[in-house]
């Protein structure tokens, strides 16, 4: 075996000889020693562990998450590796949307310096905070339900009658968005929150190219196995792991509501980012119709002793309709719905005018 002392295998991987002692002192990378003088030895497969490091720092990957990497490369666990990059993915366009926000808000402060000759204290606040409320909010979800624990039996879970049935007409629903958006197989769709792919898999079924995200990794596991040629993502409504422009609709279904209606309407916001100026949308979710609607239901539950119903309602986000649908409106969509069940509506939204 040939070995390399470190200012030789800094030559080859153009890189620091500094860099390299990083890697030793956090643990990354172990070579040999000259028993003598202690000078370090580096065999081949330091150079190649040291490119790999060196791939997944330039990419942003931190310290703690690469050495779970190499961990799993050392097991041979391919998928696991998959996820980690994955999950830089994510955390990658999150942070280029912030990024954009930055400089959008950047932006508004020269608009107004250019036409007001000044710029108040107060509108430079204003501007910051408003920009730093969307990076919170984009920051502060999580997912409380563990989604990865019930990935395993979901399916069994949305089909099953239970004294708390959250998903009455789940099957129909998904037929109903389906019929609703009428893609062409010349479309691409992409379906957020997807869970299991159960929606997802009704559009590949008719022929229509998609692809799917979500933030579980469990989910998106099962997802694979049952339909292994959608293209997946792991990420979420607040940050899709997409460029701009890509799809020409998008679905989600029983997901929107495990966001606050701040983050709902972020959501929406990216959703119209992704999507092709004529994108359509269609949301099929547990909601009411205003907020009338929701107290009026809620005191009937209390009335009629139902409170673990109750409870289940008020651990989740339900929508207020009246509020997506008054911002479609003024981003310039039509729209079409309808109320499925007491808790299950479907909204379509078709732009009129470009974004």
């Amino acid at each position: 075996m040939t070995f390399m002392k470190i200012k030789e295998l800094a030559a080859k991987l153009q890189i620091t000889p500094r860099a390299i002692r990083f890697y030793e002192e956090k643990g990354l990378i172990h070579p040999a020693k000259q028993p003598n003088n202690d000078y370090r030895l580096f065999s081949e497969n330091d150079a190649w562990r040291i490119q790999t490091i060196s791939s997944l720092r330039e990419v942003g990957m931190s310290i703690d998450h690469i050495r779970a990497v190499l961990s799993e490369l050392d097991d041979g666990n391919d998928n696991e590796i998959l996820y980690y990059l994955e999950q830089q993915r994510s955390a990658m366009y999150s942070q280029w949307i912030e990024l954009k926000q930055m400089i959008q808000t950047t932006d508004e402060m020269i608009d107004l310096l250019k036409q007001q000759k000044t710029l108040q204290i107060e509108h430079i606040v204003h501007l910051a905070n408003g920009s730093k409320r969307l990076r919170d909010l984009r920051k502060t979800w999580s997912d409380r339900w563990n989604f990865d624990r019930q990935a395993s039996f979901y399916d069994e879970l949305v089909t099953s009658r239970q004294a708390i049935n959250l998903y009455e007409n789940y099957e129909q629903a998904l037929d109903l968005t389906l019929a609703w958006v009428t893609p062409s197989k010349t479309e691409k769709g992409l379906d957020i929150g997807t869970g299991t792919g159960n929606l997802a898999g009704r559009f590949l079924q008719a022929g229509i190219p998609m692809a799917a995200i979500d933030q579980s990794k469990q989910m998106l596991k099962q997802c694979q196995m049952k339909y292994p040629h959608l293209e997946t993502k792991l990420g979420n409504f607040l940050a899709i792991p997409y460029l701009d422009d890509q799809f020409d609709f998008i679905v989600t279904s029983y997901a929107l509501h495990h966001l606050t209606d701040e983050q709902k309407l972020i959501a929406l916001e990216e959703m119209a980012r992704v999507l092709q100026p004529h994108g359509r949308i269609c949301i099929t979710d547990l909601m009411f119709e205003n907020e009338a609607a929701r107290s009026r239901y809620l005191r009937e539950l209390e009335q009629q002793g139902a409170f673990e119903m109750k409870d289940a309602i008020l651990d989740e986000y339900y929508a207020d309709k009246s509020l997506i649908l008054d911002w479609f409106e003024k981003k310039g969509y039509m729209t079409r719905h309808e109320q499925l069940s007491d808790l299950l509506h479907i909204v379509y939204a078709v732009p009129i005018r470009k974004r």
